[in-house]
C-alpha cells in the first residue's frame, strides 16, 4: 500500500518515527513524500498516489484497455487547465476544461493498484481530437483496434462526449467515416 507524507505521519505518529519505521524496513520511501509497505511498488502506483486528481488518458490509457502493443514511455495525465504544471520527467501533462475534465473519467485496477482513467469511449473521442498530433501507423492501429470492439462500446456516450469537445463537427465526420 503507498502512503502519503500526511498519512504515513499520521500512521506512525511523527517526523522521528517515520524516519526510524524505513530505516528499519517496515516502510519503504519511494520517493519525496510518497512511501510504502513494500519494497518494490509500480511506477503506475507511485505517479496515481503522487497526482491523485490527473486522470490517465492518450498513450497510457490506450495501452491499459489493451488497444495497442506499444508500451508508453511516459505517462500521460490530463489535468484541468488551471492546475500547476507537472514538472515530473515521467510524465506528459495534457490540459483539459475543467467542465471536461471528469467527462467519461471511471477507474481501473491496474497493478495492484486503482487509477482514475478516461472510458473507451471517452479516448475514442480524444483519439479523433488529437489525431494530427499522433502518428498516422499508431493512429491507424488504434482506430483499427477500435472498429473490432465498436458492438463493445456505448454509441450514446460517444456521441455526447462528442458534442461537448471542441471540434464536434469534425470529430462526428470521422466517427462516422472510419469506425461506426
Amino acid at each position: 500500500m503507498i502512503f502519503s507524507y500526511a498519512e504515513s505521519i499520521n500512521k506512525y505518529g511523527s517526523k522521528y518515527l517515520v524516519n526510524k519505521a524505513v530505516k528499519t524496513g517496515q516502510l519503504y520511501k519511494q520517493e519525496s513524500g510518497i512511501y510504502s509497505d513494500k519494497e518494490y511498488v509500480p511506477a503506475i502506483a507511485v505517479i496515481a498516489s503522487k497526482y491523485p486528481d490527473a486522470i490517465f488518458t492518450m498513450n497510457s490509457a490506450f495501452y491499459y484497455y489493451d488497444l495497442t502493443d506499444v508500451i508508453p514511455e511516459k505517462f500521460y495525465l490530463a489535468t484541468d487547465r488551471d492546475a500547476t504544471k507537472i514538472a515530473d520527467k515521467r510524465v506528459v501533462q495534457i490540459f483539459e476544461w475543467k467542465d471536461l475534465l471528469e467527462l467519461g473519467l471511471t477507474s481501473m485496477e491496474r497493478e495492484e493498484c486503482s487509477i482514475r482513467i478516461y472510458s473507451r469511449e471517452r479516448l475514442l473521442v480524444e483519439l479523433i481530437r488529437h489525431k494530427k498530433k499522433i502518428p498516422f501507423d499508431y493512429y491507424k492501429e488504434l482506430m483499427r483496434n477500435y472498429r473490432e470492439i465498436i458492438y463493445d462500446l456505448d454509441i450514446p456516450a460517444i456521441e455526447e462526449y462528442a458534442y461537448r469537445v471542441p471540434k464536434t463537427s469534425m470529430i462526428m465526420e470521422t466517427l462516422r467515416l472510419e469506425v461506426l
